[in-house]
Order: C-alpha cells, then sequence, then structure tokens
C-alpha cells in the first residue's frame, strides 16, 4: 500500500541506504503509538519525499523508540517551504480540479456521485480526518454534511471555532459502496491526495475521527481505539490526536462517550492556544 501511494505521488525511486532508530532509554509516558517495530534496532529506509515545493530531497529518518520497541511518529516531516495564503489555496482548487474530480485510480470511481475532496480554511489550526465520503457526502460533494456532520459542527462550535475555520477531509475522496470502510487498495491510492492537501495547509493539529482513518493515516493497522483515543502522537511532524467518529458518539450517544470526545477536543484546543471552555 506504501508503494502504491508513493507512486500515485510520482515518486519512482526509494534510497536503499539504511539508517538505525535511536532508542529512547529514558521514562516514557503514555503515548499513541503509530506503528510496530519488530526489533528495538530495526533498520529503516531514507524516504524520498517528492512535492511541487521540494523536488525529492532524501531525508533521513530517525524515530524514537519506547522500551516495548513500539514507533512514536509516523513519517517524515515536510521539508517544503510554506506557502502563502493565496498560492495554498490555488494549489489546493488545483490539485481538486486537476487530479482528485477525474480521478480513475480505483474502483471506488465506478459508484460515486461527486468526489468529495474536502473544504475548510487554508490557514486551518486544526485539520479533521474522516475515512470517507457517505452517502450525503457523495451526493453534494461536500465533507461531513449528514447527521455525523451536523455533530461535527456542534464539535466545532463548542470549541469556540466555525465549520469555516478549521479544514475537512477524508482518506478517500469517493464513497464506497454501503458506506463500507475503505479498503487498504483503496485507500494506498487516494491518500497522497490527503497528504498534499495536508502540506499544503501545514496545520498545528490533526484530528484523526474513527478508528480507520487513525489505522490509515498512521499507517498501523493493528491500531485498537482503546489505546490511541485520547492520546498524542505525531504525522510527519504535526500532533496527531485520535478521537471518535461523530457516527459512532451519534450510535453511542452516552454521557461517558460524549465526556471523552470533549476531553481530547479540550486537549486539541489547548494545543494550539484556545481557552478550555466547559463541557458542551
Amino acid at each position: 500500500m506504501w508503494l502504491r501511494a508513493e507512486r500515485a505521488r510520482g515518486v519512482d525511486a526509494v534510497p536503499l541506504q539504511a539508517c538505525e532508530l535511536v532508542e529512547d532509554t529514558a521514562p516514557v509516558q503514555p503515548v499513541v503509538v503509530s506503528r510496530p517495530v519488530t526489533t528495538p534496532r530495526a533498520q529503516v529506509a531514507p524516504v524520498r519525499v517528492a512535492t511541487s515545493g521540494d523536488q525529492g530531497n532524501d531525508v533521513r529518518k530517525t524515530s524514537k523508540i519506547d522500551p516495548t520497541g513500539v514507533l512514536l511518529t509516523s513519517g517524515v516531516p515536510f521539508t517544503s517551504a510554506v506557502l502563502s495564503t493565496d498560492r495554498k489555496i490555488h494549489e489546493l482548487r488545483q490539485l481538486d480540479a486537476n487530479s482528485v474530480k477525474g480521478c480513475t485510480r480505483c474502483p471506488l470511481c465506478q459508484t460515486r456521485t461527486n468526489t468529495v475532496f474536502g473544504e475548510g480554511d487554508a490557514e486551518a489550526k486544526i485539520f479533521f480526518v474522516g475515512e470517507g465520503p457517505g452517502e450525503n457526502e457523495d451526493l453534494t460533494g461536500r465533507p461531513f454534511v449528514g447527521r455525523a456532520g451536523q455533530l461535527l459542527d456542534k464539535m466545532i462550535v463548542g470549541m469556540g471555532l466555525t465549520r469555516e475555520q478549521v479544514y475537512i477531509g477524508n482518506i478517500v475522496k469517493c464513497r464506497p459502496p454501503d458506506n463500507r470502510v475503505p479498503q487498504p487498495e483503496e485507500a494506498g491510492t487516494c491518500m497522497p491526495y490527503l497528504d498534499r492537501q495536508i502540506e499544503l495547509v501545514r496545520p498545528q493539529v490533526i484530528v484523526t475521527l474513527g478508528l480507520s482513518s487513525a489505522k490509515y493515516l498512521l499507517g498501523d493497522p493493528k491500531l485498537a481505539m482503546g489505546k490511541i483515543r485520547g492520546q498524542w502522537t505525531q504525522w510527519r511532524g504535526i500532533k496527531l490526536m485520535p478521537t471518535f467518529h461523530p457516527s459512532y458518539v451519534l450510535r453511542v450517544y452516552t454521557p461517558e462517550v460524549r465526556g471523552m470526545v470533549w476531553g481530547d477536543l479540550q486537549q486539541v484546543m489547548e494545543a494550539i492556544g484556545l481557552r478550555k471552555r466547559a463541557d458542551t
């Protein structure tokens, strides 16, 4: 899946030179893990990153591991320059118009009504990532506009923000049949678009909504929501907070579940400098 995603981004070569992971012998605080490492001294190859602003720099990836051998960060931080607001907006529109709208890279294109690129502030400090469009999103071409989207809007307002002040996207841009979770090949084909969106927006925090989006973004199919929810990790140098998907909250609408999600969001608010608020 990783190789397919990199090929979709235009990367046709990966250096074979290896570099060692660095062992972290300091006491470890509870954190979210992003990818299992089989041995404390496993070796990984430098990743060749190719973007419009960075024409393929070889970046050596050094990742800390805890005593159990689990990776605490995921991916090489972006090295391309942060663009101006106008340039970000232009690049996002071009990505949608020239790459996403006409995409036929996976079978999901055969059953979609509309692609759902994503929307929001190109200067957003928070980037929400779901797994994929549902029926309402497929019909409108907009992310999170059904019942789950209405709840997400309330969550955002509860943080003291508006929908227009954040960015919202998905792992895949086309609706999976019957709203099933995206398959690995579908996600691997589509995620370069999401990577580029995040690279352009360059948020301070990513919030993954639901287990599927966390698994695919962090590259670990073995993650469990009970272990990662509410715990900080990183993706390509950006802080990442996993929480429940709004559709799950609607199904299990209990004070406990709502309280856990609100606690996660308060951590995000603190991370970007927003004042914590009373329970909503």
